[in-house]
């Protein structure tokens, strides 16, 4: 590689070192309003979770039961709901959800049953439209931007329960990445139709106070009331949380990734310009010897 080489690379490695470390500033502030909202949703909706499985816990089964509770009955079509990016650049954030969801689709096609997907985040679509590109039932876009909001879970939630009360599936699971540190993001799937009450023994340490799972309480108006009127508003709190959740880990991926780019390039600037110096001391070295030669020649 020449002199010109060299210098063309480390030029060009100083400008992306600078984009990457404008990225990484720019998601270190995002990150800290998306972890607040995340948290802040937490209480919330697990509040609301526990509340509807203290209600529900008389009522699945029973004729009366809304749909939403009790489902359809049968377990034969599968809609996946992904939360993804709308933008690369986040590390491995999009690939974990990607690897859940072929993994999952493998495992109930297996088992003879259907599957839908609804893709949240261009992401979804871009990753999975060469082989499971047929299986996309809907696809929403930018509807984090700049953050998620409730009144779009609203209408991604509505969009579904319309679904789901044409007929088009039996089961749907939300997956998602959990924010836990800016390192670290768990995929995590949650069933949301039909309501699957919270698996619990005991409230953790820390835990806000809110209703205990397996208390019994008496309701005014009745059980079947209650529910028919939060268990579609459930469906869009568990879908927000989701997408918060989601949104935080993205930054969080988004920074540590930048951030080791940033790393990377400056050791990759480091190297070119030893291997800069050496190759340019040596051309240096090369014309004094052709010179000294040439004065000893005459």
């Amino acid at each position: 590689m020449s002199l010109k080489d060299l210098r063309n690379r480390i030029k060009t490695t100083k400008s992306t070192r600078r984009i990457t470390s404008a990225m990484k500033m720019v998601s270190a502030a995002k990150l800290r309003r998306a972890q607040d909202l995340a948290e802040a949703a937490r209480p919330y909706a697990t509040r609301m979770e526990r509340m509807l499985g203290s209600l529900a816990g008389g009522l699945k089964g029973a004729a009366g039961a809304p749909q939403l509770l009790a489902g359809t009955g049968k377990s034969e079509t599968h809609l996946l709901v992904l939360i993804t990016s709308d933008r690369g650049l986040c590390g491995g954030f999009n690939s974990t959800i990607v690897r859940w969801t072929r993994r999952r689709v493998r495992e109930l096609e297996a088992a003879g049953q259907k599957v839908q997907i609804y893709g949240i985040g261009r992401k979804a679509g871009q990753i999975l439209r060469r082989d499971l590109g047929r299986l996309f039932v809907a696809s929403k876009e930018e509807i984090s931007k700049p953050a998620p909001s409730f009144a779009s879970a609203s209408a991604i939630a509505e969009d579904i329960r319309t679904m789901f009360e044409a007929g088009k599936f039996d089961t749907c699971t939300v997956v998602y990445n959990k924010f836990v540190s800016a390192l670290t993001q768990v995929t995590t799937p949650q069933q949301l139709i039909p309501f699957a009450p919270p698996v619990e023994t005991d409230n953790k340490k820390g835990d806000a106070p809110g209703l205990a799972v397996g208390s019994v309480y008496e309701y005014e108006p009745d059980e079947e009331s209650i529910l028919t009127a939060l268990l579609p508003r459930n469906l869009g709190v568990q879908l927000y949380k989701a997408m918060l959740e989601s949104f935080a880990s993205e930054q969080g991926a988004r920074m540590t990734a930048m951030d080791n780019a940033t790393r990377n390039a400056g050791k990759m600037i480091n190297t070119l310009s030893l291997r800069y110096n050496r190759a340019r001391q040596a051309g240096i070295t090369k014309e004094l010897i052709e010179i000294i030669s040439g004065a000893e020649a005459v």
